[in-house]
């Protein structure tokens, strides 16, 4: 009986030494350096979810911790783009599942944020970011294309994300993040500057955004407007489809204890959706590179629910010719999206 218990023992205390050296030593010792290789060991979601807990507990949401602080930055080099995660991401954004067999189609605008979203959680849970991540909240975002992402299919890419500022407005405090994607032949495909709200406790609305999204637009007949359900599971289904990549299923229970009782849909998910929309009745060129992409996120979408997304032409600020579009609530016309597609 003592040698049974002493092999017990044993056994926890090699599994407990693996699951410490693999998990924790490892991550670790990884996040040390701003630069690391997609075929080593990249930080685990478990270690990465422990920081996350920790910042989140010890620093106030919606204010910042050292303004000047912005030299958080990574680098994931040798990065591969895995076939099954484009057909699942086809399959949940509205593509479709067979999309990346369909001739002549470029790899779908949002899938590099996909793949950006492991090294945007190491900004994230690092020491040296400024702002507490739990509760952040997305409020702009601007995409820009150089080549055809399809150019990510074609060999090993680099991946990179970085604070570029801090900044304190009436509801709390911002911070721009840009990720880019660059290909194996060191050229720039895919560039975002993403902008996350962290909002005051108290403070209830999104101030700063404006109470009439259509005040500025022309008064132009749309183009198409398509009307969809949005299921209750349409953010699991997001969520869980990339959960080696996406930190969205480790912050439910953060959100829930920092107030966030209701169920919306993604952000990314709605935007993807508007995408996969416009290339089914605009055709390809629609979102060709190259172009510019600029968008607002103003009201989350609870779900279960009914969207509609219209889009039409209209004309940008320099006298270019642009593709504007937004999703609304269908019962109350409550905006949720809206953007603007122009040429570069």
């Amino acid at each position: 009986m003592g040698n049974v218990h002493s092999f017990v023992v044993a056994s926890f205390s090699l599994s407990a030494m693996y699951v410490f050296y693999a998990h924790i030593y490892c991550s670790h010792k990884v996040l040390k350096s701003n630069v690391v290789n997609y075929d080593d060991r990249l930080p685990g979601f478990g270690y990465l979810f422990a920081r996350y807990l920790l910042k989140a507990l010890s620093v106030t949401r919606g204010s910042i911790i050292n303004k000047k602080q912005t030299d958080v930055s990574y680098t994931v080099v040798n990065c591969r783009l895995e076939n099954q995660l484009l057909r699942k991401f086809c399959a949940a954004a509205g593509y479709g599942w067979d999309y990346p067999d369909s001739e002549y189609r470029d790899v779908p605008l949002c899938v590099p944020e996909i793949l950006c979203l492991r090294v945007l959680l190491m900004v994230l849970t690092s020491s040296h970011f400024a702002l507490n991540p739990a509760g952040l909240v997305r409020v702009r975002q601007t995409l820009r294309t150089l080549q055809p992402i399809d150019e990510l299919r074609k060999g090993r890419f680099t991946l990179h994300a970085r604070v570029l500022e801090y900044r304190t407005v009436s509801s709390g405090a911002e911070v721009d993040i840009l990720m880019s994607a660059t290909s194996r032949c060191g050229q720039l495909v895919w560039e975002s500057t993403l902008t996350l709200l962290s909002r005051e406790r108290f403070y209830k609305t999104l101030q700063g955004l404006p109470t009439d999204h259509n005040k500025d637009w022309p008064d132009r007949p749309p183009l198409k407007r398509v009307a969809m359900r949005v299921p209750w599971s349409t953010g699991h289904c997001f969520a869980w489809s990339f959960s080696d990549y996406s930190p969205s299923p480790l912050l439910v229970l953060p959100a829930r204890l920092t107030g966030c009782r209701g169920r919306s849909s993604p952000s990314l998910w709605m935007l993807s959706v508007c995408l996969a929309e416009i290339e089914k009745h605009r055709g390809v060129n629609a979102i060709r590179p190259p172009i510019n992409l600029t968008v607002r996120f103003l009201e989350p979408l609870l779900v279960p629910g009914q969207v509609i997304i219209t889009f039409w032409e209209t004309v940008t600020e320099d006298g270019g010719r642009g593709l504007r579009f937004q999703m609304e609530q269908h019962a109350n016309s409550v905006t949720h999206v809206d953007g603007l597609i122009c040429r570069t």
